[in-house]
């Protein structure tokens, strides 16, 4: 059975995923393992060399995100960078999520008691949860 609803704030470094059930609210994080450290020990080696480093780091973070967003009916995606638009486009090209629905709104830093109370909000608005 599918859970109904989840949250992610993310950005390129993290993703919090917030998962509402019935009423509930529970939050795992995904960090990317492209982080600032590693920047600075790949641009030691070349700009291409970071880039492609980077790129395969970035893509394994989508999609250790993508893998859980599987099990929801309704996604929201939410942040302060691109990092949910360019997932977005890796999950539009995955047949899997053809049936989820999938919505993306911008938001800047937040505390985890302002994210949840923003999944919250956004779920109670848009589906009149039961």
């Amino acid at each position: 059975m599918k859970a109904k609803y989840i949250g992610i704030w993310m950005d390129h470094a993290n993703a919090h995923l917030i998962e509402l059930t019935n009423g509930a609210m529970e939050t795992k994080i995904i960090v990317s393992k492209f982080t600032h450290e590693e920047k600075e020990m790949t641009i030691s080696k070349g700009e291409k060399e970071m880039h492609n480093k980077e790129q395969h780091e970035q893509l394994a973070y989508y999609k250790a995100i993508a893998a859980v967003l599987k099990n929801y009916k309704e996604v929201l995606l939410f942040g302060p960078t691109d990092a949910k638009k360019e997932l977005v486009n890796i999950l539009k090209e995955d047949h899997h999520f053809d049936n989820i629905k999938i919505e993306i709104k911008d938001a800047g830093k937040m505390t985890e008691n302002q994210q949840h109370a923003f999944v919250k909000e956004y779920f109670s608005t848009h589906n009149a949860m039961g």
